[in-house]
């Protein structure tokens, strides 16, 4: 597997903050997210190939229970399944963070951390026209996502740039036809510094107070900054 890094760190998002885990970062994207904060795993991918079984190990020289599976895009990464089981196996409690556009098909997982992208993850004219049209084309994938919280426990995270953008979730959650309580769905503010991450969570914070959503902080910047292996 094509693997940009691994780090032994805390989460920083969604309902797991906190918890101390291994993270698997697994190199390549099928989105150009313009606000991305890993482009080496995503627009630059880089990284080296490892096997499964060396990954396992390098898990077990930490004493944490919780792994997460991200990206990039984890569900496109080779081997990924073999690397999911061989870690449920080992007794590990896996969160695997995906964009919901490639289906589970069964994969093991214990909480889907799901991030489907908005409009503001257009990328801008550093990509060709093309690359536009196919990250607007596959961003959102209505019966993805169905798969995905019809058979695992699910988180949303949506990255949140303007308050507007707080309708356009709406939006797509009433097109899943599903029973998605409120406090399932976090907003996180969309920064990679945190003098930004600070200014957007007043106004973001009180408008998950006003509809009901969770308030997703990123921690990690809070604690290390923008850095990677955090």
């Amino acid at each position: 597997m094509l693997i940009s890094e691994t780090f032994y760190s805390i989460q920083g998002e969604g309902e797991l903050t906190g918890v101390p885990s291994v993270f698997i970062r697994t190199s390549g994207c099928n989105l150009r997210c313009n606000w991305c904060d890993t482009p080496y795993a995503s627009w630059q991918p880089e990284g080296i190939e490892r096997p499964v079984e060396a990954l396992v190990a390098e898990v077990r020289r930490h004493p944490a229970r919780h792994v997460v599976l991200t990206g990039g895009e984890p569900m496109i990464a080779k081997n990924i399944r073999d690397l999911a089981s061989a870690l449920k196996a080992d007794g590990r409690h896996i969160t695997i963070e995906t964009a919901a556009t490639i289906a589970p098909d069964g994969i093991a997982c214990d909480l889907a951390s799901l991030s489907p992208k908005l409009r503001n993850s257009l990328p801008d004219d550093r990509l060709p026209a093309a690359w536009r049209e196919r990250h607007e084309a596959i961003r959102w994938q209505p019966e993805v996502v169905r798969a995905w919280i019809d058979a695992y426990a699910c988180q949303f995270k949506f990255v949140v740039s303007a308050p507007a953008d707080v309708d356009e979730v709406e939006t797509l959650l009433a097109m899943l036809n599903r029973d998605i309580p409120r406090h399932k769905v976090l907003l996180m503010p969309e920064a990679i510094s945190l003098d930004r991450m600070r200014e957007r969570s007043r106004w973001l914070a009180e408008l998950c107070k006003t509809r009901g959503y969770r308030y997703a902080h990123r921690l990690h910047i809070e604690l290390y900054g923008n850095r990677r292996g955090t």
